[in-house]
Formats: C-alpha cells, structure tokens, sequence
C-alpha cells in the first residue's frame, strides 16, 4: 500500500498510508475506529481509496476472513458455505476436499448437512477460516479478528495452523495480545498519523512505539521551550532597536532561527482521551443470584446445561468457560431473559431467582439488540436520568467527537459499538453485569481498561 488515503465523505479514515507486507506473518494494530476493516476492504478490493494505491503482483490469490459473518449464510448447509471456497479457488469440483477438512477439525459428516447458522459463533468462525486458508489455496491470507468468538482450545488449533499448517504471508488483524505475540513475527501500527512498522513481535513493538512517543514529547517540549526563550530574545532586541537600530540584524537572526526550529518541529502523537468505565455500585445482599434445577436447552428442545444448585455471592467474579456450542452464550441469554426489575421477589421455585436489589445488565457478544439506526446521543439520552448535557459530557469522556454524536450508530466500527454499550451499561447503575465476550471488539487499550475496572 503506497500513500493510501480513505474518506468516508469528508471524514478521514486514514491519510498518507505506506507499507509493505512480506512473506512474514505480520500483525495490524490500532485503537477502536482507526480504520482497520476498512483499510482491508481496500486491500481486497471491496472499497476504493481516495489516493495512493494498492500494488500486488499479477495473479495473487488472497484468502480473506471478514470480521463479520457474510449475510445470507445462516440458512445454507456448511458443506454449501465452504463449497464457496472451493468455487473462489478455482478448484470447485473438488468437493471431496470438504470431507477431507472436516475429518482433521473434528467435524462429522452430519454437521455438513445443518444451516450454517444453527452453528455456535465459534465454529462458524473456525470453517471460514479453513475454507479461506485451506480450500481457497491462497497465495497469502488476511485475517479480520480471527479469534472472536472461538473457544480456548480452538485458538490453539487456529494457532497451530498458522504457525505450521499454512506457510503462505499473512496480515491479521486482532485485538488478542497473547495471541499475536505466540503467531505474528511484525507488527504494523495504525494511527491518525500513519502507520509505524516494526520488526518484531507486538509487546516489543508496542514498547518501542512507546519509547519514540516519549522521546519525541520530550524534544518537542525542549523545542518549545527554546522557542519562548529566542522570543523573548527578540522582543529585547526589538526594544533596545528603538535606540539602536544596528540590533535590527540581531532580531532577524533570532527570528531566522525561530522559522527554522518550527518548521523542524518534531511531530508528536497524543492518543484521545477514552475511558471504558464499569458502575461500581453495591448490592445489599449476601446471594446476588441463586439457580436450582436449571435446565438450558437449545430451541429445538435438546439439553446442553444443567445446574441442580449454584449461588453467585456479591462480589463475585464467575468465569464460565467450555467448548464451542456447549451453551455458554445460550446459558447467559437465557439468565438475561430470567430478570424481571419490576418483581420484587421471584417464586421460590423458580429455577433463576435473582435477588431483588439486583440491577442487571446484559453484554451480549452479537451486540444484535443494538439500534444501529438511532443516533448516538439519542441512545445515551435513553438511560433514565441522563440528560442531553450529561450525554454529551459521558460521550466526550468515551472518545466521541462531538461531530459525531448526532450519526447514527451503524457508522461506529464494532468497537466503537462495543464502547458506546458499556457507556449506556455504566450509565444505567448496575451492580450485576453479565457478559458474553465482552473483549471481542475492544482494542486493546479498551481491553486493558475493562481488566482495571473488573
């Protein structure tokens, strides 16, 4: 990508883009709405940049995992969706090739045969990337998040494919910081002020980003102050020319000298100030929550879950892990759909009994429920007690520009859009959170914050 520029209208994405993917596995970084999906669909061809330009050589096959499941799947058999694959790789009588993958993942023959969508994120996410990787038989692999929604034992499969099964160049794009140090060999940062590019695995990337941010701060900040001194310098010559004016020549050198540090000037980066913040209210009560005879159950009837007896204290942190498709996010929903604000004690045999100073929320990965149409501020507007003064402040102390706050939601990349949930979350005062996957769009930085708040 050389000199690469993307507008949506007349709002930069990014500006003035150069870099150059080799043969190595490298990593593409940056904060929530930085432009790394977009930057990809340039790079496959899906949108067009406003200047610079994208150079490949002739020919390159590129195997491509969106960050989003692909519209119109969800009904369509698996062994169909990766049909698909075969068709992109020029091999689409190879069907063959499809009952030779799902042997090595683990998948049997009559999982092939269900609607892509009756599949748990996690196993979704897992096919398309072994369709893109092995069935599409690319030259090189672009990857959009590729550990979302999969469970830990399927990153470490995904990891083994990466470091030994697929020897083609990669670019991969994720907010997982163990995982990009374990596969990716560079590191590519993406910011307002361009792209810096290391040879090296995230963490000592991202240290040495770091240490230029300072040393760069700390020159500007002796050029700033040499800067005052020569102008202070000049106003006395200024001043003592009145009476002789061969100090005129002096002034000019001083001022000659200040023109040529502030075209020098060095350029500093400073991050906008975004806090992802968690109500920290309390719950007068021992048990948050008691289940008894819980049964989860899939929609056609078939039980995944079953809980005789589980109490969540106050003050607990509950980690609920297990397989993709063994329930989790089934088993949360199904929590979520359970609390009711306006009873004031739950039938004693109910098998979810929350207690009634409870005031829940719900993180749910899918983030399906979001009203992508409404504007921003409006959606702040909605948490009871938040006025339109009030919203404004709480989306300034998130990162919203102000100059966004009156678009709708659906211009938010999946992390702004995971931000602005945890801010409406905050501002409705909970003191019980569920969530599903709460990490899958934050940046990292976003991640780190949430880590401080829990």
């Amino acid at each position: 990508m050389e000199r690469a520029s993307f507008f949506y209208g007349s709002s930069r994405v990014f500006e003035n883009v150069s870099f150059l993917l080799d043969g190595a596995r490298t990593a593409l970084v940056g904060e929530n709405g930085a432009g790394k999906s977009t930057l990809l669909k340039c790079l496959g061809g899906q949108l067009e940049l406003n200047a610079g330009q994208v150079i490949r050589p002739r020919g390159l096959r590129v195997g491509t995992l969106p960050q989003d499941i692909p519209e119109g799947l969800a009904s369509r058999p698996v062994r169909d969706v990766l049909g698909d694959a075969l068709v992109r790789g020029g091999i689409g009588d190879d069907l063959w090739r499809i009952d030779v993958l799902a042997d090595e993942i683990g998948v049997v023959q009559e999982t092939l045969d269900k609607p892509f969508g009756t599949l748990s994120g996690g196993w979704q996410r897992l096919l398309l990337i072994a369709g893109a990787a092995r069935l599409e038989e690319p030259d090189m692999l672009i990857l959009d998040e590729p550990t979302n929604h999969l469970d830990l034992a399927n990153i470490n499969t995904l990891e083994c494919w990466l470091l030994t099964d697929f020897t083609v160049p990669m670019l991969i794009v994720s907010h997982d910081r163990e995982f990009l140090d374990r596969v990716a060999e560079r590191t590519l940062f993406l910011r307002a002020d361009g792209v810096h590019a290391f040879k090296t695995r995230f963490t000592a990337a991202r240290e040495e980003l770091l240490r230029r941010d300072a040393t760069a701060a700390a020159r500007a900040q002796l050029e700033e102050k040499e800067i005052k001194r020569l102008e202070a310098a000049a106003a006395r010559y200024k001043v003592w020319a009145v009476k002789n004016p061969d100090l005129n020549r002096r002034k000019s050198a001083i001022e000659t000298r200040i023109a040529r540090i502030e075209t020098d000037r060095t350029q500093t980066y400073v991050a906008r100030e975004r806090r992802l913040e968690l109500a920290d209210g309390d719950i007068d009560a021992k048990v948050a929550l008691r289940l008894a005879g819980l049964e989860v159950k899939t929609p056609d009837g078939r039980k995944l879950i079953g809980i005789d007896r589980l109490a969540i204290a106050a003050g607990d942190r509950v980690a609920i892990l297990g397989a993709n498709g063994a329930g989790k996010s089934t088993l949360l929903s199904a929590l979520a759909a359970a609390y009711d604000p306006a009873r004031e004690h739950y039938d004693g045999v109910s098998p979810v009994r929350f207690n009634p100073a409870c005031r829940l929320v719900y993180f749910d990965q899918t983030m399906r429920d979001l009203p992508t149409k409404m504007k921003i501020l409006d959606y702040v507007v909605d948490a009871e007690g938040i006025t339109e003064k009030d919203a404004i402040r709480h989306l300034a102390g998130a990162g919203f520009a102000f100059a966004r706050i009156a678009e709708p939601i659906a211009v938010l990349s999946h992390g702004e859009r995971a931000r602005l949930v945890f801010l409406k979350m905050k501002l409705l005062r909970p003191n019980m959170y569920l969530l599903d996957e709460p990490t899958n769009h934050l940046d990292i930085e976003g991640q780190e914050d949430l880590e401080e708040q829990l």
